[in-house]
């Protein structure tokens, strides 16, 4: 998947991890850290470099709330909304790519979410 990922994402000059923080910021616009961060299941540590990395290629802006300083909001700038419409055949490409059908698509997500659930139960 990362081979086919990192083919696809070249020409948008993202890794595969900023991709995910991107399709996150494409659903909304502007997120705290943490938000993003629940929804890829990725802790702050991780997230700051991608994040400060996608800030300096322009992407988006890390902004500390007013109300509570120890929140960064994290929003999307005109030029990493219009990298949305660059990377709109990316998903299909790797749909492409898996030679699967959608239900077999679906029944695989359904069993890998199974999977995180339960490794993030722990023993």
């Amino acid at each position: 998947m990362n081979k086919v990922y990192r083919k696809l994402l070249k020409p948008l000059d993202l890794t595969y991890p900023q991709y995910l923080v991107m399709m996150v910021l494409w659903e909304d616009e502007s997120l705290s850290v943490s938000e993003i961060g629940t929804r890829l299941f990725l802790d702050s540590a991780t997230l700051t470099p991608l994040l400060k990395r996608l800030e300096t290629s322009g992407l988006l802006t890390r902004l500390r709330s007013r109300e509570d300083e120890r929140h960064v909001v994290i929003s999307l700038t005109t030029r990493g909304k219009a990298l949305q419409v660059k990377a709109g055949k990316v998903q299909e490409s790797v749909f492409c790519a898996t030679q699967c059908t959608p239900g077999e698509l679906k029944h695989l997500k359904g069993e890998l979410e199974g999977l995180r659930a339960r490794l993030s139960n722990g023993p």
